[in-house]
């Protein structure tokens, strides 16, 4: 096998319910210890349990990258990759080409955003600007419930479409709740190294930042820490993160383990389409908030659930890049 062999182990289902489908993960370099990819393993675990399948979670060796990766899996004739995140997309589009009778998945990105559009790639898009909206309404509002300047702040990691849609969601449901608040927005340019997100995050807090909203991966954890140290707010993203501290407010989650799991249920049941996408949404539950802190009040939990039905509704468009 390939150098990434030894970064790859298999999820084993109970005793008794063993399945011809095999199906890999390929995950970032940070492996399930990163909450993106976090969310897509546990996806992979429960469909591993409960549909019976054989899967196998791979972490390409950093200098190897994905094409290599990919192709030895397609090779090897799993009976479905799923590929996670925007860096991944131009190697499954490259790999999918070459082995058009292999199925695959791209987390976080359109089948039709793909340059050669194989057909036997579906891909798992999700609304994050909708789950960013909720956490950034919530994050306002909750500047009403002590003394302080009226900002708050993100930590991104690098400029790519599913970390803007959260940002843009982000800002505009903080102006919802609150048209005079101040959003500040700080790129760290990473994902895996938790020294800068802090960093970021400090700096945030000195200009008065009272809610720190993490979309920055491991990167991201650091920015949260900041905000445990100085007593603010801080916010998670794509996993549920409240079990960090009593400082969490929520999560802006992105069910990446229910997309995984319905595309490797839909392929069990010999029913999954490919060529075309898959759309996670408030309206599916494919996005939403996490657990929010005991310590808001019920009105405001309710006035986020009535915001949440409007946006179901349609009543409340949001756009999808930062301003």
């Amino acid at each position: 096998m390939s150098s990434a062999a030894s970064l790859c182990h298999d999820v084993t289902a109970p005793a008794g319910r063993d399945s011809s489908k095999i199906v890999c993960l390929p995950l970032r370099a940070a492996g399930i210890d990163d909450p993106y990819s976090h969310g897509a393993y546990l996806g992979l675990a429960r469909a591993v349990r409960e549909l019976g399948i054989r899967g196998r979670v791979l972490t390409p060796a950093p200098k190897e990258g994905y094409v290599p990766s990919l192709s030895l899996l397609a090779r090897q004739k799993y009976d479905l990759v799923i590929g996670t995140g925007f860096f991944a997309a131009p190697a499954i589009d490259r790999v999918a080409t070459g082995f058009p009778k292999t199925k695959f998945a791209i987390i976080d990105f359109a089948h039709d955003e793909l340059a050669h559009r194989p057909k036997n790639v579906v891909g798992l898009a999700f609304s994050e600007e909708q789950a960013g909206y909720l956490a950034g309404h919530l994050a306002a509002l909750v500047l009403t419930l002590s003394p302080g300047e009226e900002v708050i702040s993100s930590v991104a990691g690098q400029r790519v479409p599913a970390v803007e849609r959260f940002i843009a969601g982000y800002q505009a449901g903080a102006r919802g709740a609150n048209p005079r608040v101040t959003t500040l927005n700080s790129y760290t340019d990473d994902f895996l190294d938790p020294v800068k997100g802090r960093s970021v995050a400090l700096s945030q807090i000195a200009k008065g930042s009272r809610v720190v909203f993490q979309v920055a991966g491991v990167c991201g954890l650091g920015a949260l820490e900041a905000a445990s140290e100085r007593g603010i707010w801080g916010i998670g993203v794509d996993v549920d993160q409240s079990q960090l501290g009593r400082h969490m407010l929520t999560s802006a989650v992105k069910r990446l383990d229910v997309a995984v799991f319905d595309t490797i249920g839909e392929l069990a049941r010999g029913t999954l389409e490919t060529g075309r996408t898959s759309r996670f949404s408030l309206r599916n539950r494919g996005v939403g908030l996490g657990t929010i802190s005991a310590a808001v009040p019920r009105s405001l939990k309710a006035e986020i659930e009535d915001v949440r039905a409007e946006i179901v509704a349609g009543k409340i468009p949001i756009a999808s890049s930062v301003t």
